[in-house]
């Protein structure tokens, strides 16, 4: 398979608004624990603020040139740690990390048909390195939806250990320090 990997600026979020929304989706025919939060999240609600209140954006897309798309993204920052405490919920205990900033692989999508060919992991690695290149930063998150099992052990697999759930179980946050 023939795909192009591509750094976007944030400025180019736009290329991530169709997958980000089809990640919603996807995100709540998964949950069995409160779907219907989902439908009030979309690339406006979501992305968008994300980028805004992030120190630091990375966001890197995947093409298929054959059918000249946008078959995957990633979207990582780094974002003050008191940026996960809001009117939503609080995703950690801020006391429990020492930097200001923490490190977060925020969305991640793979089109169907396309998953299980390796993309993921090439996009979690390039995330990975991404984030390290910020020595000030030595909390990394991810936040999996509920019902996303595959999600789950994904990371899992990557190295990050469930810290705990948040929303009576509708999220689960997974937590990795810097090595």
């Amino acid at each position: 398979m023939n795909l192009q990997y591509e750094v976007i600026p944030e400025e180019q979020a736009e290329y991530c608004r169709e997958l980000c929304n089809e990640l919603m989706l996807f995100q709540k025919s998964k949950a069995f624990i409160a779907p219907e939060r989902f439908d009030t999240m979309d690339f406006d609600t979501r992305m968008l603020p994300s980028i805004r209140s992030a120190v630091h954006n990375y966001l890197v897309i995947v093409k298929d040139p054959e059918k000249s798309e946008v078959i995957a993204y990633v979207y990582t920052n780094i974002s003050p740690k008191e940026a996960y405490s809001n009117d939503f919920a609080t995703f950690f205990d801020l006391s429990s990390v020492q930097k200001e900033n923490v490190g977060c692989l925020s969305q991640f999508y793979i089109k169907e048909g396309y998953r299980q060919y390796g993309i993921g992991s090439k996009l979690f690695t390039l995330s990975m390195e991404w984030l390290r290149s910020y020595e000030d930063v030595e909390d990394y998150f991810v936040f999996t939806s509920n019902g996303n099992h595959e999600a789950l052990a994904f990371y899992k697999r990557k190295g990050f250990s469930v810290s705990h759930e948040i929303l009576n179980g509708f999220i689960t946050v997974l937590r990795s320090k810097r090595k």
